[in-house]
């Protein structure tokens, strides 16, 4: 099950394998040190990794860029064959910046732009890969376009009363942005126009605590998966939000913080659920289950990622822990 493992510099919470060929081999890592004291800094990095091809899997460190202390790092969704894979960081000088890939396989800053007196705490890319939205410690998100190196602020709206702890692009409709916030508040919003007036939907009534990722499934276009600090994977339809569809609901204890979708098996999902390690869950008619835990982290369970490579014969994949500074790869036994 385990293949390889790592100590970061600095308490990681965020792992992102890129998802582009020829590039399926590259992991990157952040972490988040908040240095207290009279004066108290956050500080970070963000690591990039060579974990090889799938077939025999390693952690070769290829680059480590110092920054502000970094909450989310996500890879662009598109990639044209120019060269145009990015990496984007939300940090918590309320900066966003990106990064790209260049010949030798390093990171190159080519953006980068203070969009919030706020730290930014989430991000994610629309699916042309041209926008970004960032969640904000006021309660606050922000659409920044992404053109030509440029970032820009076009859309910034109070949404909610405390943190937003995770803001997504609708997979087939990039008009549309969902967000989640600790006021327990799910919300979807129209970013035509100002977003603040074009609430398309808000529950406030199903979290029983913080909403902490909110994560649409690749196969299905009505179907989002949202993750809790009241310990429970949900699955909603789009079309019926006032409650979760079918009531499907699975408890994964913890909190959790982190969904990501298996690269091939629908309704396959990996969880970093803080304080309940991580886990395997598969979600299909209305019912869920946990087919694998992993416990071999000793703190806040924080990145999770699937590899998506193509010369592989066995799932792989990363996770990291906080205040032990952890990053592991392993493959779960009981998907393929």
């Amino acid at each position: 099950m385990d293949a390889a493992h790592c100590y970061l510099e600095g308490n990681a919470d965020a792992v992102e394998f890129c998802p582009h060929e020829p590039y399926s081999n590259l992991l990157a890592a952040s972490t988040y040190t908040l240095q207290e004291g009279d004066s108290p800094s956050r500080s970070g990095s963000v690591y990039l990794f060579d974990v090889g091809d799938g077939e025999d899997v390693g952690l070769n460190l290829l680059q480590k860029i110092d920054t502000a202390g970094v909450f989310d790092i996500r890879w662009s969704h598109s990639n044209d064959g120019g060269g145009n894979v990015a990496l984007a960081q939300a940090d918590a000088d309320g900066c966003l910046r990106v990064y790209k890939i260049d010949d030798t396989e390093a990171l190159r800053e080519v953006a980068g732009e203070k969009i919030s007196s706020s730290m930014c705490l989430c991000l994610d890319w629309d699916p042309s890969s041209t926008s970004i939205v960032v969640g904000l410690s006021d309660g606050s998100a922000s659409v920044v376009s992404f053109t030509d190196s440029n970032l820009e602020t076009v859309q910034q709206w109070k949404g909610h009363d405390f943190e937003v702890w995770t803001a997504s692009f609708d997979l087939n409709n990039p008009n549309l942005v969902y967000t989640g916030s600790d006021d327990c508040k799910f919300s979807c919003w129209d970013i035509r126009g100002n977003p603040a007036d074009n609430r398309v939907f808000q529950n406030s009534k199903v979290h029983t605590m913080g909403v902490c990722c909110i994560s649409p499934s690749p196969s299905d276009p009505y179907s989002i998966f949202t993750g809790s600090y009241d310990e429970t994977l949900r699955v909603w339809d789009t079309r019926s939000v006032t409650r979760p569809v079918n009531e499907t609901s699975l408890s994964l204890g913890g909190g959790v913080w982190r969904i990501k979708h298996h690269p091939s098996l629908s309704g396959v999902v990996l969880t970093a659920c803080v304080h309940n390690g991580f886990a395997v869950a598969k979600v299909s008619d209305g019912k869920g289950e946990v087919l694998e835990s992993y416990n071999k982290h000793d703190s806040l369970a924080y990145g999770a990622d699937w590899y998506r490579g193509k010369n592989q014969k066995q799932s792989v994949v990363a996770t990291c822990s906080f205040y032990d500074r952890l990053l592991r790869l392993w493959m779960p036994e009981n998907c393929i």
